[in-house]
């Protein structure tokens, strides 16, 4: 039986839903929404969909919609995967799962209550490179992971759109880009307990609008608000000891980079921007290259790895593996780090 799928929301990273549940003989696609009743209309064309609405509450209300990916601006993520929940749809929910901690504390008890399931759309942890990380990892090949080091950097990448309005998106690259790489960092490091917070944000470049002579991703939405982070950065000090030391920007004077890094007692890993495992052997060191289709960040596989264990979950075949629980800690992170910029020093995380 198939899972009867809809997506709120098509702008940019929604039509990665689409073509990967269309590609997948598990979903069957029935409808699409969107403020945008135009937009809404045109996706559904073009990838065969039945319905298209501007009215979230008819894909709620609807019983013939067995799950939802929610792909709507950040603010509104929360929102709309707890009004999912509890009309008894299972939700795949983009990055970041919401804006603040009471809204994630509110998703967590509405797991609990419904049933149903939440899958958080991390799709770094879907990669190739990232799966096989973590196959070693858990066979124990790194021994225990007590430092990892994760960057991505853009020198002028500022969507624009509402990417840039602190009001809808939360923040700035910190919770754009940073979200990816906190999480597949600290997922691949047995998902510790985060304990404490020093952070810094700096914002003397703004979007860089002026650049020219060169091709950058751009949001869907026009608008040119621009009162978030250029540059984020911070340590993240977990219960085990370990730490994290997080870089992400929209724009600084750097080269584009990405960069994650984990260092365990007997190996570590450089996942991104190629797989690379360090470890020794015999007194000498050693570095191994699997062989696998793709080194680096493999986007399109990893959406169509994740949309397949999102369906998976639709049909109680695994549970979920980034649940609203791992969006909480991701929330107390990064509300710790924006508190710990604007106050000039460490942040405890409170429970």
């Amino acid at each position: 039986m198939t899972t009867r799928i809809a997506v709120i929301g098509v702008g940019s990273i929604a039509t990665q839903h689409l073509i990967s549940y269309q590609k997948n003989p598990q979903a069957e696609l029935v409808a699409v929404c969107d403020i945008d009743q135009t937009r809404a209309k045109a996706q559904a064309d073009k990838f065969g969909v039945p319905k298209a609405t501007d009215v979230v509450d008819e894909i709620l209300s609807d019983p013939g919609i067995d799950a939802v990916s929610i792909c709507v601006p950040n603010f509104l993520h929360a929102k709309f995967a707890e009004a999912a929940l509890r009309a008894g749809k299972d939700v795949l929910v983009e990055k970041p799962m919401s804006v603040n901690v009471a809204e994630a504390e509110a998703l967590v008890q509405a797991t609990k209550e419904t049933g149903q399931a939440l899958q958080i759309g991390y799709v770094r942890r879907f990669a190739p490179n990232a799966l096989v990380t973590k196959r070693f990892l858990d066979e124990g090949e790194f021994g225990d992971i007590y430092a990892a080091r994760a960057t991505i950097i853009r020198a002028a990448g500022n969507p624009g759109g509402w990417f840039g309005d602190v009001a809808v998106s939360g923040g700035g690259p910190l919770i754009d880009l940073g979200v990816h790489i906190i999480d597949l960092c600290w997922y691949l490091m047995g998902m510790p307990a985060p304990v404490s917070v020093s952070g810094a944000t700096f914002s003397p470049l703004g979007a860089r609008d002026n650049i020219k002579h060169l091709t950058r991703y751009r949001a869907a939405s026009e608008t040119r608000v621009n009162n978030v982070e250029d540059y984020a950065t911070a340590q993240i000090r977990f219960e085990n000891g370990a730490v994290l030391d997080v870089d992400t920007s929209y724009s600084l004077h750097a080269r584009n980079s990405t960069s994650v890094k984990i260092h365990g007692d007997k190996g570590g890993a450089e996942i991104e921007p190629e797989l690379l495992m360090i470890t020794e052997r015999h007194d000498t060191l050693v570095h191994i290259q699997p062989q696998i289709d793709s080194l680096g960040f493999d986007f399109t596989v990893g959406f169509a790895n994740q949309i397949d264990h999102f369906l998976q979950i639709c049909r109680r075949e695994i549970p979920a593996d980034a649940t609203a629980e791992h969006g909480l800690e991701m929330a107390r992170m990064l509300t710790a780090i924006y508190e710990s910029a604007r106050n000039g020093s460490e942040v405890t995380i409170a429970r």
